[in-house]
């Protein structure tokens, strides 16, 4: 199921879907997802144990509760969704190198945010493990259930990162402002960021006032994972819209970032994608939607990086 993409009735509704206390499963009725005639979703809902909303996701993909373990649920964490219990936990780690151990842990930034979300779930479905820092642990504990480990903290503290990078070998930042204020990303052997750059450079006018905040942390962003001496992939999109992903085409041509657009579900499958190929320093690259069909995403980012590699 490694290239299985979500349904995009379900990523389409971004936030309001995941943590919206109205969209919560009592302890009396669990909601089942289904599909009817024309592609449209029906919940309805039975008198059930409560489960998690990927449960509910991974049920409708699989066809059982029986295939979650497939996907490498973890065991329970506090019900916080924590990382750890308590500030003892902090000097234990201190104490220890954070190289040690297998890092095969995916980072997802800004996890509460649609296209955070977005990328988990496209993740949960890879079998990837994934740790996601969040603003509200409870409410994402709620839509995420054991299949994320969650962490609340300030970037800029390198006591906090240290712990939360632990295990980590990959970094997915999809907005802008986590990685200006990472000191130091020691250890990530890949750093995947989404940058709106291209955008915030074409816009003009008030919009350009609107966004020149938003300007100077992408620019800040592509800084910092550019001199970071970490392998690294910026893709730099065209406007995010809320459309659903899956039903258009591709354009990877230079200029296309700054005239497009393309959807969030797949701006956030092409971050997931990109863990794929891990570059020899950094690659660069702009994508839009557009016509050009791509169903082997390991080899359009080959191909990509070796035109790249041609202007040089």
């Amino acid at each position: 199921m490694a290239g299985t993409s979500l349904p995009s009735c379900l990523l389409s509704q971004g936030p309001s879907l995941l943590f919206s206390s109205s969209n919560q499963v009592s302890e009396a009725n669990q909601c089942r997802i289904g599909i009817t005639s024309g592609k449209r979703c029906r919940v309805r809902c039975f008198a059930k144990k409560k489960i998690s909303f990927v449960d509910q996701i991974l049920d409708y993909i699989e066809g059982g509760p029986k295939l979650r373990k497939w996907y490498g649920a973890p065991e329970l964490r506090p019900k916080d969704g924590s990382l750890s219990g308590d500030d003892d936990e902090f000097e234990e780690e201190a104490k220890e190198d954070d190289l040690d151990g297998e890092r095969n842990t995916v980072f997802v930034t800004d996890g509460d945010s649609d296209l955070g979300q977005m990328i988990i779930l496209q993740l949960i479905v890879k079998g990837a493990r994934i740790k996601a820092l969040v603003k509200d642990k409870r409410k994402a504990l709620e839509a995420f259930g054991s299949y994320v480990e969650l962490t609340s903290g300030d970037a800029s503290d390198e006591r906090f990162l240290k712990k939360a990078f632990k295990g980590v070998g990959a970094v997915i930042s999809p907005t802008e402002g986590f990685l200006s204020n990472v000191k130091s990303l020691r250890g990530v052997k890949h750093a995947v960021l989404l940058s709106q750059l291209s955008v915030y450079e074409s816009s003009g006018g008030i919009q350009a006032m609107m966004n020149n905040k938003a300007k100077k942390l992408a620019e800040q962003d592509e800084n910092t994972v550019i001199s970071s001496n970490v392998p690294y992939t910026i893709i730099r999109t065209g406007k995010l819209e809320n459309n659903p992903g899956g039903n258009q085409g591709f354009n990877f041509s230079t200029g296309a970032a700054a005239k497009g657009s393309i959807s969030k579900e797949d701006a956030a499958r092409i971050c997931v994608e990109a863990l794929s190929v891990i570059p020899p320093t950094g690659l660069i690259f702009e994508v839009t939607n557009g016509e050009e069909v791509v169903s082997d995403w390991e080899g359009q980012l080959m191909k990509v990086m070796q035109r790249q590699s041609d202007k040089k």
